[in-house]
């Protein structure tokens, strides 16, 4: 079960939105549509800073932003695989992949399936599949 806002009025700076404003806006998303986001702005809110709100988000299989915080997430992790932790912790990124396939439902489990195998095989990077949206899009295993 979700908390919902019910309206969104805006970010008050989309290039960092607040967690509360990510949350409210992604069970509204058509109160802003993502077409007047700033440019890459999935790539801007894919960091530490939100990671949890998104990982929230693309859990909830009733928000209808699901999706869009699902691809966030496939961003986040091959951010933080690529740099070799580096960008993001590491171990962040293995309680997330733990708690995504013990509590995930199936689009979840992929997520994580795929996290993992990019883990042990970076050479399976893909910028199509993991920054524009083809995994998120296909749903396929790798």
């Amino acid at each position: 079960m979700s908390v919902q806002e019910s309206a969104f009025h805006g970010f008050a700076n989309p290039v960092d939105p607040t967690p509360a404003e990510l949350r409210a806006w992604a069970y509204h998303p058509d109160s802003v549509p993502l077409t007047s986001m700033p440019p890459d702005w999935d790539l801007l809110v894919s960091g530490d800073r939100l990671v949890m709100t998104l990982f929230e988000l693309a859990m909830d299989g009733s928000c209808p932003a699901r999706r869009f915080a699902l691809h966030c997430l496939y961003i986040y992790a091959a951010d933080g695989i690529r740099t070799n932790f580096r960008a993001h912790p590491k171990r962040r990124f293995r309680k997330l992949v733990d708690q995504a396939e013990r509590n995930g439902d199936e689009m979840m489990r992929v997520w994580a399936h795929n996290s993992r195998t990019l883990l042990s095989r970076p050479d399976l990077f893909v910028y199509r599949d993991w920054c524009e949206g083809g995994l998120v899009r296909e749903g396929r295993r790798l």
